[in-house]
Parts: C-alpha cells; sequence; structure tokens
C-alpha cells in the first residue's frame, strides 16, 4: 500500500508540474508583445518546473534500476534519505551487471547484510569509514573507504565536489549505479552512465 502512494504521490507531483508548464506557456504566447511582459522571467519559471520533473522522475526510477540487483533497496532508500536529512556526505556503489572490482581501490572489507542503521553509522562523520564509497552486492555491503575513478568532464563553472566527480568517472565505465548525499547541502542525486541525476524526496521513504 505504501509502495502504491508513494508511487502516486511522484506521478501526482509531475503531472502538477506539467499542468503548470502547459498553463504559463499558453499565457506566454498570450502576452508576447505587450510591453511590460518579462518573457526571460517567465522562461525562467518554466525552467524551474522542468527541474521539479526531472528530479521527481528520478526518484520514480531509481528504484526500478536497482531493485533487480539487491532485494534491499528500501534499506538503502531509508539510509539515502535519513543522511541527507543530516546532511551527512555518502557515496553508495550499488553494482549490478559490470563487476566494479577492477576500477575501484579496494577498501576495508564488511561482507555485512544491508541496513540502513549500518549505512547510516558507515558515513556517520568521524566514523573512520566515511570517506569513500561502500560496495554493494546484492544484499550485501561487501566493503567500505572504496576509492573511485573520478571523471574527467568539464564542467564549466559548475562546481561539482569529489563524491559527484568519483560517482560519475565510476559509472563512465561500468553500468554500476552510485547514490551520492552532498554534506554540503543534504541533495541527493545519483551517477548512471557517466550522467548525475537529482533525487527530490516526497516525503516518504522508498517502497
Amino acid at each position: 500500500m505504501e509502495h502504491n502512494q508513494t508511487f502516486t504521490s511522484i506521478k501526482n507531483h509531475i503531472a502538477v508540474h506539467l499542468s503548470q508548464i502547459i498553463e504559463e506557456t499558453e499565457a506566454m504566447r498570450d502576452s508576447l508583445g505587450e510591453k511590460e511582459y518579462c518573457l526571460l522571467c517567465e522562461l525562467a519559471h518554466i525552467r524551474d518546473h522542468f527541474n521539479e520533473i526531472q528530479s521527481s522522475a528520478s526518484f520514480f526510477y531509481l528504484k526500478a534500476y536497482i531493485e533487480k540487483f539487491t532485494s534491499e533497496y528500501i534499506e538503502i532508500a531509508k539510509a539515502i534519505q535519513n543522511l541527507a536529512e543530516k546532511r551527512h556526505g555518502a557515496l553508495i556503489v550499488v553494482e549490478r551487471g559490470d563487476s566494479v572490482d577492477n576500477h575501484i581501490q579496494g577498501g576495508i572489507p564488511l561482507n555485512a547484510t544491508i541496513s540502513n542503521r549500518l549505512i547510516e553509522s558507515i558515513f556517520f562523520p568521524g566514523n573512520p569509514l566515511h570517506d569513500g564509497a561502500i560496495l554493494v552486492k546484492g544484499d550485501y555491503i561487501i566493503s567500505a573507504a572504496n576509492v573511485l575513478p573520478l571523471t574527467n568532464q568539464d564542467f564549466g563553472a559548475e562546481k561539482v565536489g569529489t563524491r559527484h566527480r568519483a560517482g560519475i568517472g565510476l559509472t563512465e565505465i561500468t553500468d554500476a549505479l552510485v547514490l551520492i548525499i552532498s554534506e554540503e547541502t543534504g541533495k541527493m542525486s545519483f551517477a548512471l552512465g557517466g550522467t548525475l541525476y537529482p533525487i527530490i524526496s516526497t516525503g516518504s521513504t522508498l517502497q
């Protein structure tokens, strides 16, 4: 039941912003040529709506990307939301079809069953394992404090931190999905196929 409510909420969130885009676009068309009309202002509003849609869609599809590879995706989702609320930086590699072993510098072996509390404790500030990434294979956290390859992408003036560069870098050379929490902003995102996608929280855990 919670599963259906969560994804219905996300769909409704997307639908609302699509409706607002349609309304504002029609208003823009009807107001073109008016002396006091600010086209650039309206375009900025529409861009904000598109950003919201992208974020919501990213959260919606995250489950689809990882549930085939770990049955503990709910525990992972709970962990990233709790970490984001506390602004505890985190980097979580979910291995999918490709082995990542040859592309990371191995950290500390754990071989522990996935739980949200364990993930949160690993990334608690001051924990010796909180720097680097945890590696998830199936239903287990294989290791922590792993070092990932950094992307060589040029982001121009956009500020992209080391965690995000590491997440993007690994997904450029494998099909892994990497979850990233910014310790500066608490924002959640995931990297897949060399691209970074923001995740918006709808106030409930991913079920």
